[in-house]
C-alpha cells in the first residue's frame, strides 16, 4: 500500500508523518503518543476519541487522517496541564464528572467545543452537546454540572 506524507498540527506540534491512506486520525495520534485519544467503539458511537479539528469536534475514529492534513488539532491534554488546567478541566474535577476517566477527554472537548460557541448554554444546550459521547460511570448528572461550572469559570474571565 502506498504511504503519503501528512502534515497533523497537534496541540501544538506539528508532525510530518508517513501514513496508509486508510489510517484514520485516532490512530495516527495514539501511534504518535496522544493517549488521552482514547479508543473506544472505533465507529463513532461512544465520543471516547473526541478531538476539536479546526476548532470543531469530530470523533477522530470518523476521520481518514489524510483528511486532517494541514488542520490544527487539539486533544484534551492540550487545553491544559496538571499544573495549569483549562477551567472545563478544573470544572470536571471539582463536579466530580469522572470516574473511571475515560470518556472525560472526549467530553471535556466536546464541552470546550459548545463553550466556545454558546457561552452560556442551558441544560438542554448541554444534554445536545454531549449526547454523542457515552459516560457509564456518572449518570451525566456531574458532568452537566461541570458544564455549567465551566461556564461560569469562562464568563468570570478565566482562560477560554
Amino acid at each position: 500500500m502506498e504511504l503519503h506524507v501528512v502534515t497533523l498540527h497537534v496541540n501544538g506540534r506539528t508532525h510530518a508523518v508517513a501514513l496508509a491512506p486508510n489510517v484514520t486520525l485516532l490512530h495516527a495520534l495514539r501511534d504518535l503518543g496522544y493517549t488521552d485519544v482514547k479508543s473506544g467503539c472505533e465507529k463513532g458511537d461512544c465520543g471516547a476519541c473526541a478531538v476539536l479539528l479546526n476548532g470543531t469536534a469530530v470523533n477522530s475514529c470518523l476521520v481518514l487522517a489524510y483528511q486532517a492534513d494541514g488542520a490544527e488539532i487539539v486533544t484534551n491534554a492540550g487545553l491544559g496541564t496538571m499544573e495549569h488546567p483549562h477551567p472545563i478541566q478544573e470544572a470536571f474535577a471539582d463536579a466530580g464528572a469522572a470516574q473511571c476517566g475515560y470518556c472525560t477527554p472526549g467530553m471535556v472537548i466536546s464541552a470546550k467545543a459548545l463553550l466556545d460557541r454558546t457561552p452560556h448554554p442551558t441544560e438542554d444546550e448541554i444534554r445536545n452537546a454531549i449526547s454523542g459521547n457515552l459516560c457509564r460511570c456518572t449518570g451525566y448528572g456531574q458532568i452537566i454540572e461541570a458544564v455549567k461550572i465551566a461556564a461560569d469559570k469562562l464568563a468570570e474571565g478565566q482562560e477560554s
